[in-house]
């Protein structure tokens, strides 16, 4: 998607969004040879807020190269 100088870039947002994801999968793997105690689930509901925020992001940033600008719903 060709992108104007200056304008909303994709690779940085979808770099950030992966790098959330990534996050979340290591705290997980991690966390199953853990006690769930106050401090991991607050970590993990940090990391999927973040992934949620970049998720949201990204296909914000998607939608622009579409016809009427809009993300498209799921078919799932």
């Amino acid at each position: 998607m060709p992108e104007d100088a200056g304008g909303p870039a994709l690779e940085p947002t979808l770099s950030e969004w992966l790098k959330a994801r990534a996050e979340t999968a290591r705290h997980l793997a991690a966390g199953s040879a853990h006690t769930v105690d106050d401090g991991w689930v607050q970590r993990l509901a940090d990391l999927l807020a973040t992934e949620g925020s970049w998720q949201d992001q990204y296909t914000d940033l998607v939608a622009l190269g579409s016809q009427d600008g809009r993300f498209p719903p799921s078919s799932r």
